[in-house]
């Protein structure tokens, strides 16, 4: 094991300029990966925030008993899709909307009597915050006989519907591309240092060395350039995040997440080395 260690390391030292260059490539491969994937991140929590928003009211007939509102409460709670109902009563709207609605406050002023419903406001479990989920629902409140009126803005949820949508495409799409130009970057340095070390690995089969004993120094080289790259990545996006912070807030990678970033890249050189060997040690 010490050989194969001294192995990969000595490669470093044959050809450093080789060697920073394909660590150097990987690593703005990965910084592109990852900040995509770091912008991906921020844009899902934001729309996560916006989820947290999305609610069904479902508006009362007037004069219906609370004894029957409370219920249909229960009832409603044991969806498997909501979260939590809230009652609002119909001087709880009125003193809402005088709060909310300030510009019309002296209209509200002048009302002799009350004209906003009681309702109950229904807010959803995460994952089920879509449009297919919230309609289902809707549809299950109309049919209760008390409800006036069941609204919960389709047309905006659509909209994040698309937008969740749009993120997570566009990010595995430029994921997977730069992906595929990491695991080809170190596959043709891996291929040139073969090539390179054709003699050496020549007198080594002379003396007896198996395939598998010459392979190993190459896939640990591999994944050593790649965790490095890996490393160099996530500095580079804890640049790029600290200028961006300047103007817009946002999250950093948790340590596991930063982690997951290095294996990934540790994962890469390793498969790349391991084909790229397979294929061009046959004909040294």
């Amino acid at each position: 094991m010490n050989l194969v260690v001294r192995e990969a390391l000595l490669s470093f030292r044959r050809a450093p300029v080789l060697s920073i260059l394909s660590i150097t490539t990987i690593a703005f491969a990965l910084f592109v990966v990852s900040l995509v994937t770091l912008v991906a991140l921020n844009v899902r929590r934001e729309l996560t925030r916006v989820e947290e928003r999305v609610e069904i009211a479902l508006y009362l007939r007037r004069g219906t008993p609370i004894e029957i509102v409370t219920v249909a409460m229960g009832d409603i709670e044991s969806f498997p899709e909501v979260a939590s109902v809230t009652y609002v009563t119909e001087e709880q709207a009125l003193e809402r909307a005088r709060r909310e609605l300030a510009e019309f406050r002296g209209i509200f002023e002048d009302l002799e009597t009350n004209p906003l419903p009681a309702s109950l406001e229904v807010r959803l479990r995460p994952g089920f915050r879509d449009t297919e989920h919230v309609t289902r629902v809707a549809a299950r409140l109309e049919g209760f006989r008390f409800a006036e009126d069941v609204r919960f803005g389709r047309e905006w949820i659509e909209r994040l519907d698309r937008l969740r949508d749009i993120a997570g495409a566009v990010s595995l799409l430029i994921g997977a591309a730069f992906a595929a130009a990491s695991i080809i970057i170190i596959g043709t340095t891996i291929r040139m240092t073969v090539l390179q070390r054709s003699r050496e690995i020549a007198i080594m089969r002379l003396v007896g060395a198996t395939d598998q004993f010459i392979r190993r120094p190459f896939l640990l080289e591999g994944g050593i350039k790649g965790a490095l790259g890996g490393i160099a990545a996530v500095a580079l996006c804890y640049g790029a995040f600290g200028a961006v912070t300047r103007l817009f807030r946002a999250e950093f990678f948790t340590p596991i997440q930063a982690a997951t970033i290095v294996l990934v890249g540790l994962a890469l050189g390793f498969v790349a080395s391991a084909v790229s060997v397979m294929r061009h040690l046959r004909k040294v």
